[in-house]
Order: C-alpha cells, then structure tokens, then sequence
C-alpha cells in the first residue's frame, strides 16, 4: 500500500454540527459506549463490546491503519457537547484509486441527519483531496437505514454478494453500493 495516498497528518474537518477528528484514546471510553449498544453492532462486523479494552485496541488499530496508509477513520464529535457520537472512515485501495467506507453512530443520534452530514463530508474529502476514482459500501440485507443512507448520498447498488464476508461465527451475504467520482466520470 502507498502510504502517500492518504494525507502525512491527520486532517480534521468541520460540519455545522460535527467535528470530524482523529480518534485518540482520550475517546476510549465514548468508543465503548457506542460499540456496546446492541443496536450499533446488530450490522456491524465488531461483536458487541464488553470491556473498555476493546474499544482501546480498536482506537490502536486505526491508527495504525492510517500511520500505513490502509486507511482513515475520523470520530465524529457533536460540536454542541464536544462527545464522540461514532466514527467514518475509508479503507483505502491506493493501486485502485479506490477506497470502501464504513461507519457507525450511537443510537441516540440516529434519524437526524448526522450520519449523512459526516459521510457526505468525508467523501467529498475522499474524491477532491485524495483523488478517490470510486467508493464502495458492503451492507448487510437486513440493515435497511445504512442502504437508505448510501442511496441518499448517490450510491447506487451494485447487487448482492453471497456469503461475501465471515464475521461474528458465520457467512453474510453483502449488498455492494458504488459511488464514482462525478468530477472524472464527466
């Protein structure tokens, strides 16, 4: 992986509502707090977070993610009581000029815009200051606000991928979105 791809310091960018930052573990205990809900992890990956060290060896792995070029994930804060609310970010395929985003918001902020508002930033982020050519996003079925997310930012589904990716004890099947850059597909 390039390391050049993504930027040599950690931008932050700045919403009307939302501040988009580095994670550090200062925010270890925010992170748990939104990994532990059962409704935040129901479509995610991560198992249900039982113990604040789990939440700091996620917050490492980020980092270091990003210190090798893998990837970039920013915390989300609510600018209105300075909290991290939940995380975005890409995973990066720089021979690809590509990149999958991912996402999570703690179940109190959901349905108010908040998630459109980070991703809509970060993905504008992704296509003008890192040349992003594409993004992708991997959805389970069932997870119908995350697709409803995706077709509200332009994704467009690209049909279902069967037993796709094995986590939490099993095979899922994966809805694929895509999002190109408008300004290099004109």
């Amino acid at each position: 992986m390039s390391k050049d791809f993504l930027p040599s310091s950690f931008p932050q960018l700045e919403t009307e509502r939302l501040l988009l930052r580095e994670i550090s573990l200062q925010d270890a205990e925010a992170t748990f707090a939104v990994l532990s809900d059962p409704s935040v992890t129901q479509f995610h990956y991560v198992d249900i977070f039982t113990s604040i060290k789990e939440a700091i060896a996620l917050i490492e792995h980020r980092a270091k993610r990003f210190e090798q070029g893998d990837g970039i994930r920013w915390g989300i804060i609510h600018k209105q009581d300075n909290v991290l609310i939940g995380s975005c970010g890409f995973q990066v395929n720089p021979q690809e000029h590509a990149a999958e985003v991912g996402y999570e918001l703690a179940s109190t902020f959901w349905r108010q815009g908040i998630m459109t508002e980070a991703v809509d930033t970060i993905l504008q982020f992704g296509f003008e200051k890192m040349g992003l050519r594409f993004v992708v996003a991997q959805v389970m079925l069932e997870n119908i606000a995350s697709k409803k997310l995706l077709e509200k930012l332009g994704f467009h589904s690209q049909g279902v991928q069967k037993q796709y990716a094995f986590f939490k004890g099993q095979y899922h099947d994966l809805e694929q979105f895509l999002l190109k850059n408008k300004k290099l597909s004109e």
